[in-house]
């Protein structure tokens, strides 16, 4: 009953999939207007995007090689302030800049190629500051990771965690501020203006992170993860594997930092604390620590349930049902108890260590008919199964608690418990050949 495909259908359904996707995405941007209910759903498609992104750098970190890094915030800051810094146009840097005498960055790379080359040239004048803020990002990382990626399990935690917290303090830093702004948000910097530049750029970001996990490299970084030492017995150098994994993710770290700030429209490094690196570790559990699939799903659950199904609760109403208790905050605790119970009911996560595949969704809809169909006869044999195994239990505890009693009548009686072991009274001496 498996379904086989060929690469070229593969890519064939892939196509028409991405294809399918896109065009719902603008559809919706087109025609979903400002005061909709329904506008939540492209905040939902523009954030869960980004979220899947850094989730997936993450899991390429925590997932594929085994490194436990939290610095995934502090990537995200500086990717997020270097591409506002170099799109703020000229004529807006001494508004933003007003406590800097307009900052020591006056130009705009976005502002010089919209001028030199239309339309085209905004476009190319962001997605050049966003490769800017990943290569920087990146040569941070690389930096970092010399003296931290010598540390393992909870130490790495540890030091990423205070890395990422000095890089937020640094930036926040007024001697630094004709860069950063201080304390202050910067703004005005180029955004994009539909929701398919962020889904586009996200997509095509993760497909690189999968390409690289089914490469050698991606084999090398599983190899490191299940066991370092037969890893270096194979001649893999592990610092290097482990310093590439760190750079790329960082990499991909800080372009989701950009398109989290083109999408706020308004940044600063209050938000990029702790917690936010907790929620992207939180996806990467819920979806499942290993698979990019899984990363992609829990990003577009957790901002679904965070920014939109789960709002009403904070305002007294939800689903037509009005209760006192549902005041600000009680999201939260809806929130908090969904998670528990998937981490319950799903301890690999929703999709473990699993991958999507055509093949096995043509496969679950073509076997679901005969699924159904034996369903009943399953159930009942799973019944009767439990029900003789707690039978088997059953009688087990009795005949322990049968045993224990005659144990217990023969204490008293003063009979035996045992048969001592018979002794000899001679000695039996086995001489070395050859005497």
């Amino acid at each position: 009953m498996q379904v086989t495909l060929s690469n070229k259908q593969k890519t064939l359904l892939s196509i028409i999939a991405i294809a399918s996707i896109l065009a719902i995405v603008v559809v919706l941007d087109m025609t979903v207007s400002y005061g909709s209910s329904m506008k939540m759903l492209i905040t939902v498609i523009e954030k869960g995007a980004i979220f899947a992104l850094v989730a997936a750098s993450m899991n390429l970190l925590n997932g594929f090689t085994g490194l436990f890094s939290l610095g995934q915030a502090g990537f995200m800051l500086i990717g997020a302030y270097t591409y506002a810094i170099f799109t703020i146009p000229k004529g807006y840097h001494y508004s933003v800049y007003q406590y800097f005498d307009g900052g020591a960055i006056q130009w705009s790379i976005e502002e010089f190629l919209s001028d030199k080359l239309g339309i085209f040239g905004h476009y190319l004048g962001m997605f050049i500051p966003m490769i800017v803020a990943g290569l920087l990002v990146a040569v941070i990382a690389y930096l970092i990771g010399i003296p931290v990626l010598r540390l393992k399990s909870d130490y790495l935690a540890i030091a990423t965690l205070g890395f990422a917290e000095i890089l937020r303090a640094l930036f926040q830093w007024n001697k630094l501020g004709p860069i950063t702004n201080g304390s202050n948000v910067l703004r005005k910097y180029a955004t994009y203006d539909n929701a398919v530049f962020p889904v586009i750029i996200a997509g095509i970001c993760i497909a690189i992170i999968v390409l690289l996990i089914n490469s050698t490299y991606g084999r090398a970084f599983r190899a490191i993860r299940d066991d370092e030492i037969a890893a270096e017995a194979m001649g893999i150098n592990l610092f290097k594997h482990k310093e590439m994994s760190f750079v790329i993710s960082s990499f991909f770290a800080g372009i989701g930092g950009a398109l989290l700030a083109m999408f706020q429209t308004t940044i600063n490094a209050t938000p990029f604390a702790t917690t936010m690196t907790y929620e992207i570790l939180l996806i990467v559990v819920i979806g499942g620590i290993g698979s990019i699939t899984g990363s992609i799903i829990g990003a577009f659950l957790f901002t679904a349930c965070s920014e939109w199904w789960l709002r009403g609760l904070d305002s007294g109403q939800w689903l037509f049902i009005q209760a006192d208790f549902m005041r600000p905050g009680f999201r939260k605790v809806v929130f908090a108890v969904i998670i528990m119970i998937i981490v319950l009911f799903y301890a690999q996560g929703i999709m473990g260590t699993k991958e999507f595949s055509w093949e096995g969704l043509l496969t679950w809809f073509k076997t679901l008919p005969q699924r159904i169909k034996e369903w009943p006869a399953k159930s009942k044999a799973k019944r009767e199964a439990k029900k003789a195994a707690r039978a088997a239990a059953k009688a087990q505890k009795a005949k322990a608690k049968e045993s224990k009693k005659n144990s217990s009548e023969k204490k008293a009686s003063g009979e035996k418990l045992f048969q001592p072991l018979p002794v000899y009274d001679h000695v039996v001496v086995f001489e070395k050949e050859g005497k």
